[in-house]
């Protein structure tokens, strides 16, 4: 079995979230800052250091959202994303980043954006009261989503 863990955190002023406009390679589109949790760090740490290093913004008081994870049985891979979010944060916003330019988004121009599928379909669940957990199956064959099962706690 293969494990790959990832984080993602919402950062929220307000009516407005913290999002990336990344314009490279196959993963274009607004998302929230996050990456690759590396060892040992805990998860919660990882989304911290992942903001500071793709917005400038230090963050705390870290809310635990939900899992959203790809299977793929064919290959025996896993790969998992704790989602957070918070309203917790200090420091300024990088000019230059490397995963795309931090911007301020009001709420309700969200759905607008582009955005690709796996973050427009947890988007709203940051936003709920409880947590969620979502599971997509990979499809080799089509080589694309197959049964996506979505949880809320």
């Amino acid at each position: 079995m293969n494990y790959k863990f990832w984080t993602v955190c919402m950062v929220q002023d307000g009516d407005s979230v913290l999002l990336l406009n990344r314009q490279h390679d196959n993963f274009k589109g607004y998302i929230p800052p996050g990456g690759k949790v590396k060892f040992p760090e805990s998860f919660t740490e990882a989304a911290i250091r992942e903001v500071k290093e793709e917005t400038g913004l230090e963050v705390s008081n870290l809310i635990y959202k939900g899992l959203y994870e790809y299977v793929n049985p064919e290959k025996n891979d896993r790969y998992m994303i704790f989602n957070y979010i918070t309203n917790c944060f200090t420091g300024t916003l990088l000019e230059d980043a490397p995963e795309g330019k931090p911007v301020w988004v009001q709420l309700k121009e969200v759905p607008n954006l582009p955005m690709q599928t796996s973050i427009r379909r947890r988007f709203p669940l940051f936003f709920e009261e409880g947590t969620f957990e979502i599971q997509v199956e990979w499809n080799n064959e089509k080589n694309q989503e197959g049964k996506v099962t979505i949880r809320k706690t």
